[in-house]
């Protein structure tokens, strides 16, 4: 297989864009904004789903489901949230079809016009808050911790496969308590378990903070998210968990009576990560070879590649490879035999390499009469030749340390490219050259915040929640800073 995919270094933006299509993970839909998830892509966020779904299942949550269609005048009901999301829906105002009288296809039918507008859900909690007002009387009826998965319509201008897409896939947590501090701990337990798997699963370092004001989420009173820092040196917000105080229980009248009988407005939080975590994973690990999946959720852990001249080296080929499969998939490592003989080994090793399976394993005729398999791992591409009787520990072992080395690789590359910087100068020449994650002092307010992403399209990515207390001046305004915070250009 020829080398399919731009370098890095020469355009990171089409190797992107090269790698999600030459790897089949998805490819653009004739709908513009829209992607198409190809099999092998899909199965990627089956696993991301599939983890995700276990950790919020184990802290308590139940998953549900709510309409795609939410009336308009629900929007109207909280004020920043629709502000936050006006220029983003997708509105639907007629209901049925029929023939064009001239001839030409079909035509919107005027007189079917709804009396009242549909969205397309850009996110739920507007209709979710109007159902638990029929769900919550009094405190028995708390908390509820409901997560649904669903997929989501958000005009996009600047559609990029997994990144932005107009519609994408995610999950959207919306839970409902009795008091502030429940709710407070609740938003904090989803941003820790969200970082848990960002590292345990992704293998991808993140750092956990606060959004600004003018980066939260559209009605919430706090955001708190995780940011991972990109191959490229560009920030990807990587998951959000919202604090909503009773913004949306006062929007919804979702009233309850507390212990001592007295009638309170209900606390609220969101939260969510969406298929945005797919790019997130390519741009935190690949190469110019194509993807670098971490074990953990990788669809096919490992590849067993035969080596062969004529069917009678097959034979045998095959009865130690599946041998091998079955001594693997009995340690729950997903293992694929890939015997197809319309195909060369030579290109499957590049086919492989290039959809990022962690390991391969390679027998051919000499592998037979010594007893022997070659094993080469993706992250490194170092080929060592194994004992077959000990080849079973040798890929247990080799898939845990593959998953330690792509994630201390993300990590050092994340400490390299973590600048603390006091100077505005300096500061505007590394976001001109490099970009990266630079900890900088910050007046507090909005106005030195745009100003700064006006001058140099970086922004406040999120004030760290490990942020020391530190006197210090903004490195704009010069005024008084009690801490750091994190600036980087953005997708």
């Amino acid at each position: 297989m020829a080398k399919v995919l731009t370098c890095r270094k020469e355009d990171y933006a089409q190797w992107y864009n090269d790698l999600v299509i030459k790897a089949d993970m998805a490819e653009n839909s004739v709908v513009r904004g829209c992607m198409i998830i190809k099999p092998y892509g899909y199965a990627i966020w089956e696993k991301i789903q599939s983890e995700l779904d276990k950790m919020f299942k184990a802290t308590g949550h139940s998953n549900a489901y709510f309409p795609l269609f939410i009336p308009k005048s629900f929007f109207s009901k909280e004020a920043n949230h629709v502000e936050g999301f006006a220029k983003e829906c997708a509105v639907v105002t007629h209901y049925r079809l029929k023939n064009d009288p001239e001839g030409k296809g079909v035509i919107v039918d005027p007189e079917a016009k709804l009396e009242e507008e549909l969205i397309i859900r850009p996110t739920s909690e507007t209709i979710i808050w109007n159902t638990y007002k029929n769900w919550i009387q009094s405190y028995r009826d708390l908390p509820i911790l409901i997560n649904q998965w669903a997929n989501v319509v958000r005009w996009e201008m600047r559609p990029r496969l997994f990144l932005r897409t107009t519609e994408f896939l995610w999950q959207e947590g919306h839970t409902a308590h009795a008091t502030r501090e429940e709710a407070v701990d609740e938003t904090l337990k989803m941003v820790d378990l969200y970082a848990r798997f960002a590292e345990e699963f992704m293998a991808m370092p993140v750092i956990k903070g606060t959004k600004t004001e003018f980066e939260r989420f559209a009605g919430a009173i706090d955001t708190y998210a995780i940011e991972a820092l990109m191959q490229d040196g560009k920030a990807l917000q990587s998951g959000t968990s919202h604090f909503l105080g009773q913004n949306f229980a006062r929007a919804f009248d979702v009233k309850f009576l507390d212990k001592t009988g007295k009638l309170d407005l209900v606390w609220a939080t969101s939260w969510g990560v969406s298929t945005r975590l797919m790019g997130a994973l390519i741009m935190a690990h690949s190469d110019d070879n194509g993807l670098i999946l971490p074990p953990r959720l990788a669809p096919i852990q490992v590849v067993i590649v035969p080596i062969y001249k004529g069917s009678g080296q097959l034979k045998d080929i095959g009865n130690t490879a599946r041998k091998i499969r079955k001594d693997l998939e009995y340690r729950n490592i997903s293992v694929k035999y890939d015997d197809r003989d319309i195909y060369k080994p030579g290109w499957k090793f590049a086919e492989y390499e290039l959809k990022g399976v962690p390991v391969r394993i390679a027998i051919g005729p000499r592998d037979i009469e010594n007893l022997t398999v070659e094993v080469a791992r993706r992250d490194t591409l170092e080929k060592v030749t194994i004992p077959q009787d000990k080849i079973t520990d040798h890929i247990q072992n080799l898939l845990t340390e593959i998953q330690e080395n792509i994630y201390n690789r993300a990590l050092n590359f994340r400490e390299k490219n973590t600048h603390y910087i006091n100077d505005y100068e300096e500061f505007k020449d590394l976001m001109e050259k490099n970009g990266g994650f630079v900890l900088a002092h910050w007046d507090g307010t909005s106005e030195t915040e745009l100003k700064i992403k006006d001058e140099t399209k970086a922004t406040i990515r999120c004030i760290p929640l490990d942020s020391p207390e530190e006197e210090g001046k903004c490195i704009y305004s010069g005024k008084p800073s009690k801490k750091r915070v994190l600036f980087a250009k953005a997708y």
